[in-house]
């Protein structure tokens, strides 16, 4: 469940007035939604800059664009970090943002060149700001515990399905299935049902006519049944997470929220207190 940080800096008897304005402002929807539009402004930038030709053209304004989207993700981290200090790192998604961001502020010379590309990793930051993609998230990770033992059935038999690959074909057929790698290799390709047929299962029939009593068993195991375990599992957790209300209410609106709630209290008070005066016996 994600934590509350908003909640829980109130909470906190030494947060100053300070840090509870800016935590709240860069809590709002308004500013949420700025964010949000900052970071698929420079996904596009980064594609744009992919292209020789456009950025043969525009690359110094599409630089300056990506450098001042990289500064508006750094001041919201720092707010963020200002305003809740060790709270931050309670947040799986704040370190998410701050590794992220972090990434892109690496120099791009030298032996961490390499880091430079993984600036697009920013465009990443969508799952933290949109609560939908958020929770696809998080049923994936919740998914994971359940997936761990199709994981383990699955490696258990291509492994035993490589090691009959290997000594049934590898002395006709060592490009394929040579060693215990390259039919690992093979058979994950047959799997995904690219180019199985003629692309391996009949040349290795021209040899061994009877091969298809391995790989039309294989297929029907490792495709139809354990692959789509890992999908009803993944489709089960969502609808599980589904059925959960979401009773998270924005932090600038929980005031409001509050003093309704008090207006609505005294309003049943005060009905209460005549409906009593009105039917009290009377001597």
């Amino acid at each position: 469940m994600e934590v509350d940080l908003y909640q829980k800096l109130q909470e906190k008897k030494s947060a100053s007035p300070l840090r509870l304005r800016l935590a709240r402002l860069v809590e709002m929807q308004p500013v949420q939604l700025f964010i949000t539009a900052v970071i698929v402004l420079n996904a596009i930038i980064l594609g744009l800059e992919t292209d020789a030709e456009i950025f043969a053209r525009h690359g110094r304004l599409l630089v300056t664009l990506d450098h001042l989207c990289l500064t508006i993700f750094v001041i919201e981290l720092a707010v963020k970090l200002f305003a809740y200090r060790l709270l931050f790192w309670r947040s799986g998604w704040n370190v998410f943002d701050f590794v992220v961001v972090a990434i892109a502020l690496v120099p791009g010379a030298g032996p961490w060149a390499i880091l430079r590309s993984l600036r697009v990793l920013r465009v990443l930051r969508l799952f933290t700001m949109v609560p939908q993609l958020r929770r696809v998230v998080a049923a994936a990770l919740h998914a994971i515990p359940g997936l761990s033992g199709v994981l383990v059935v699955m490696a258990v038999f291509f492994y035993t399905a490589a090691v009959l690959a290997t000594n049934l074909f590898g002395g006709t057929h060592p490009d394929w299935f040579g060693s215990i790698g390259k039919s690992l290799y093979t058979l994950f390709q047959i799997m995904t049902l690219e180019s199985w047929s003629m692309g391996i299962v009949r040349p290795v029939m021209e040899q061994h006519p009877t091969a298809w009593v391995f790989f039309v068993p294989f297929i029907i195991i490792a495709t139809f049944t354990i692959l789509n375990l890992f999908i009803g599992i993944i489709v089960s957790t969502m609808q599980e997470l589904a059925t959960v209300p979401d009773l998270h209410i924005p932090p600038h609106e929980l005031g409001t929220i509050i003093d309704q709630l008090e207006t609505n209290l005294q309003d049943l008070r005060h009905h209460v207190d005549v409906a009593q005066r009105e039917y009290q016996p009377r001597s």
